[in-house]
């Protein structure tokens, strides 16, 4: 059975992603014309995925995130190697610069799996 707070999560991860992903699109294809409603419709699906990730800790009965030196350097690791890798795939699939597009990807997929043991630590 399904618990109540997974299935609040699902939903507003559901609207989070499609807002986000929308506005991306609507910011970044040139021939929609949509470049500042696209970053406003964005800005909203971040915004929901923000609150899902309070409401699912508040029905979890968790404690508040504590925002030190560690979580800011997590979360700015985790958004360079979203960058890079996202970049990488640009430079590959729009830009036609296979070489260095498939190097700067590899190293967002390095960076990310290090969040892997800097978030989880080692043992």
């Amino acid at each position: 059975m399904m618990k109540k707070s997974s299935f609040v999560v699902m939903i507003l991860g559901v609207i989070g992603g499609i807002l986000f992903a929308l506005g991306m699109c609507m910011a970044l294809i040139p021939e929609w014309d949509a470049f500042v409603p696209g970053v406003v419709m964005g800005a909203a699906g971040v915004l929901v995925l923000l609150i899902m990730i309070f409401v699912w800790r508040k029905m979890e009965h968790k404690n508040p995130i504590h925002i030190s030196g560690k979580t800011i350097g997590t979360v700015l690791l985790g958004i360079a190697g979203a960058l890079l890798l996202g970049v990488g795939m640009c430079l590959t699939m729009v830009w036609s610069n296979m070489i260095i597009g498939i190097l700067i990807g590899l190293v967002g997929i390095i960076v990310l799996l290090c969040l892997i043991p800097l978030a989880k630590g080692f043992k």
